[in-house]
C-alpha cells in the first residue's frame, strides 16, 4: 500500500496494472502510448527509416513487444531464449520479400499478444509476496511502452519531411487524397505546407 501525505492511499497492485494498461492501449492524460503511437501506420510507413542504421517504427514496435516478453519470462521462470523470434531486442524488419501489410499485421499482433500474455502473468504475482521482487521491472516495462511510444510519435514527424506535397480532391466527406508522389504516405498539414512555401520562397 502506498501513501501520500494526504493519507490518502493507492493500491500498489491496482497502480501497477493501471500503469500497464494506459502505457499500453487506455486513454492517457500524457498522450499517444504504445498502441495509439502506431494506430493507422502502413508496412511501408512502418518500415521507414530515418537514416541508414537507424531502426525504423516496425523495429522499435518489436523491440517492445520483446521486453513485455523478457519481463515475462523473469517473473514465471521460464527459458531464456523461447521468443517466438530469433534473436532478442531488436529484430530487423521487414524481412527480405516481406515488406507487405500481411507481415506489419502478424508483428503487430505478436506484440498484443505478448501484452495480454504479460498484464495476466503480472495480475498473477501481485496476488502473491514475490511480487515486492518485481515492481521496479513491472513500473519499468510500463515505462518503456511510453518511451518508445514517443519515439515513435517521432518518427513519424521526421518522416513528414520526406514527403512530397499530395494531391487532394474535395468530398462530401472532406478532402481525400488521390495522389502522393513521395515515399511516404501522410500529408503535411496545411499550417506546414504554407511554412514550408515561405521557406522556399524567394527573398
Amino acid at each position: 500500500m502506498l501513501r501520500c501525505p494526504q493519507e490518502a492511499t493507492v493500491d500498489s497492485a491496482n497502480l501497477v496494472l493501471a500503469l500497464l494498461d494506459e502505457a499500453y492501449e487506455k486513454k492517457t492524460w500524457h498522450g499517444p502510448n504504445l498502441r495509439q503511437s502506431i494506430k493507422g501506420v502502413t508496412a511501408k510507413q512502418a518500415a521507414w527509416r530515418p537514416g541508414p542504421g537507424r531502426h525504423n517504427i516496425w523495429e522499435v514496435m518489436l523491440h517492445g513487444a520483446y521486453w513485455k516478453y523478457a519481463v515475462r519470462r523473469r517473473i514465471e521462470g521460464g527459458k531464456r531464449g523461447s521468443f517466438v523470434l530469433k534473436g532478442s531486442n531488436f529484430f530487423p524488419r521487414p524481412e527480405p520479400g516481406k515488406l507487405n501489410e500481411a507481415a506489419w499485421r502478424a508483428d503487430k499482433k505478436l506484440l498484443e499478444r505478448e501484452h495480454r500474455a504479460l498484464r495476466q502473468t503480472v495480475a498473477e504475482v501481485l496476488r502473491t509476496p514475490r511480487a515486492s521482487k518485481f515492481l521496479k521491472q513491472l513500473y519499468g516495462v510500463a515505462f518503456h511502452d511510453i518511451y518508445h511510444a514517443g519515439q515513435i510519435r517521432l518518427l513519424r514527424r521526421l518522416m513528414e519531411r520526406w514527403i512530397s506535397e499530395p494531391v487532394f480532391a474535395a468530398t462530401a466527406q472532406g478532402r481525400k487524397c488521390l495522389e502522393h508522389p513521395g515515399k511516404g504516405e501522410w500529408p503535411r498539414s496545411p499550417t506546414r505546407r504554407r511554412r514550408d512555401m515561405r521557406r522556399r520562397s524567394p527573398a
